[in-house]
């Protein structure tokens, strides 16, 4: 089915194009006039997007904006996210601890100058 949504179906809906002239009341004009009403379709708003399948997979699927925004579709993941392995992720916690104890002991430190110079 061209120009649906693989999803939920959505396809294009017929309705009006009202053409109108004058000036609105509320804006100080004596109303508006309806000159010409014609037929149009109104089209939802269909994006081909990659999406992830359960089984894993990936396919090309043409969805409407309302399921991707509502969940009914996940997108492909282009590229896994940046994972550090164990030890390589201890050795980067142990070294933060060490850089803030060693912080806190400059701060220490530099508190007790502070005092002395205004005693002296």
């Amino acid at each position: 089915m061209a120009r649906a949504c693989e999803v939920c179906g959505k396809t294009a809906s017929m309705g009006n194009q009202i053409e109108t002239r004058g000036k609105a009341k509320y804006l100080g004009g004596v109303g508006t006039k309806v000159t010409g009403i014609s037929r149009r379709q109104f089209k939802p708003n269909l994006q081909n997007i990659r999406a992830a399948l359960p089984n894993g997979a990936t396919k090309v699927l043409l969805v409407c904006t309302s399921c991707i925004r509502s969940g009914f579709v996940r997108k492909a993941v282009k590229h896994k996210p940046f994972k550090l392995d164990p030890a390589a992720k201890a050795k980067g916690e142990a070294a933060v601890k060490a850089v803030a104890a060693a912080t806190a002991a400059v701060a220490a430190q530099n508190k007790g100058k502070t005092k002395a110079k205004a005693k002296g």
